[in-house]
């Protein structure tokens, strides 16, 4: 099949390409011509394990191709991929469609044979419709169908995600636009993948619903490390025995500085102003946003607190920026708003990150950027970890305390066992232990 893929953010380079992977011929297009040309000199513009080397595969054999051309790329497409931004509104939580609605407008002026045009953008319900209505005032004579179909992708796992779903959800009440879906996940069948055929508003809420669901999780088992805390409980023996009822499952179980990343945030309340525009308040949700932003905030006060109270003129080393490990993207993350209340304390932040120093640079500022870990714990008072990269899991132990001023280890990610950095002679501080 022939297929355009509008966009090569995340959601667009991933799915293109893989979708190349599976036999289709690819076009992804961009306003950018910088990323494009980038693109086509084999540079990728985010870090994704495995990516460079599939797009390096599928552009020799000649299936995946990059341009700025939306007509060109358009023009004989069986589907149509809208996977552009749809970033909240500062301050109001409403997702911006000014880029679907735009890419939408501009395809509708290029259709000639049918297509089915596709929003993989994450979008609140009802914007297929929106989509379908712009499309026909603009175009009256166009033979299209719009459908929805969202991706589950994780960063750091995409292409595992995309390769071997646990689901294809695609909403559409068109027999004739299922058949090109269909066809197009095909080579899926094989490894017999569950394919959800809905309405296009179900589609649009499957997403939101599942990432609303899977953010309760993280927020529920934080507010229970706080409590065992209290009580004298063990957070992750607690998961582990939730974790092992099947109707619970273990995934987002595990306790930390609170979720991050290019969805949870941003899904999570364009959800809320659903539910307020449809006057159905979602209380669950409101909450779970709530106690997600508190907890950032509070792994700064843990941190002044593991510090005698005090960082002022202290140098505070931070392993870890990004939001999860096997990612740079540097979005929502929780480092976003524990480093600012440490310089605002009065800390000198030394931070080290094996791919999302340069994206942090864009957030992050009066920081050191360290060359390596070791190089950011130098003299510091205090070695914080923020994102469980594995390189972090096994530091040497005997090395980081010699080059620490003061041997506190506050481990926000809990991947030390409790008792090694105490026999190895740390204040050793975690989360919910």
């Amino acid at each position: 099949m022939r297929v355009t893929v509008v966009g090569t953010g995340y959601v667009g380079l991933v799915s293109g390409t893989c979708f190349s992977e599976f036999g289709h011929e690819i076009v992804c297009v961009d306003k950018e011509q910088a990323k494009i040309d980038c693109l086509n000199s084999g540079e990728i513009p985010i870090f994704e394990p495995g990516l460079d080397q599939m797009v390096a595969k599928n552009v020799q054999e000649g299936r995946l191709n990059f341009t700025t051309d939306l007509a060109e790329a358009v023009a004989g497409s069986d589907a149509i991929f809208i996977a552009v931004g749809t970033p909240s509104r500062r301050g109001d939580g409403h997702a911006d469609l000014s880029y679907v609605y735009a890419a939408a407008e501009e395809i509708a002026d290029l259709l000639d044979d049918y297509a089915v045009i596709v929003t993989k953008s994450t979008v609140p319900v009802g914007t297929g419709r929106e989509i379908e209505n712009l499309i026909r005032k603009r175009r009256p004579d166009a033979d299209f169908d719009v459908v929805s179909n969202p991706e589950f992708l994780r960063e750091g796992a995409a292409i595992e995600d995309f390769m071997r779903p646990n689901r294809i959800v695609i909403g559409t009440s068109s027999e004739r636009a299922q058949n090109v879906m269909r066809e197009l996940y095909r080579p899926l069948y094989l490894n017999e993948t569950p394919i959800v055929m809905t309405k296009r508003e179900t589609s649009e809420l499957i997403k939101y619903a599942s990432n609303a669901f899977l953010a309760t999780k993280i927020s529920f088992i934080n507010e229970m490390a706080d409590l065992c805390e209290v009580v004298g409980a063990d957070v992750q023996d607690v998961a582990k025995g939730m974790g092992l009822d099947k109707r619970i499952g273990s995934k987002f179980l595990h306790a930390g500085p609170g979720y991050g990343g290019s969805c949870f945030p941003k899904d999570t309340l364009a959800l809320l102003r659903t539910g307020e525009l449809n006057d159905v308040p979602l209380k669950i949700v409101n909450a779970v946003v709530d106690v997600n932003r508190e907890r950032k905030l509070a792994m700064a006060d843990r941190i002044i607190k593991a510090c005698e109270g005090d960082v002022r003129d202290k140098k505070i080393a931070i392993l870890g920026l990004a939001f999860k490990p096997n990612t740079d993207d540097m979005r929502e993350s929780p480092a976003l708003d524990i480093i600012p209340m440490l310089q605002k304390a009065g800390a000198e932040v030394h931070a080290y990150d094996p791919e999302a120093m340069q994206e942090a640079q864009k957030y992050l500022t009066d920081i050191h950027y360290a060359n390596d870990a070791y190089s950011a714990m130098q003299d510091a008072d205090a070695l914080v970890i923020v994102t469980e990269w594995n390189q972090f899991r096994a530091l040497d132990l005997t090395k980081v305390k010699s080059r620490l001023k003061t041997p506190i280890l506050i481990d926000l990610r809990n991947i030390y066992s409790k008792a090694m950095p105490f026999d190895e002679g740390f204040e050793y501080y975690c989360v919910g232990r």
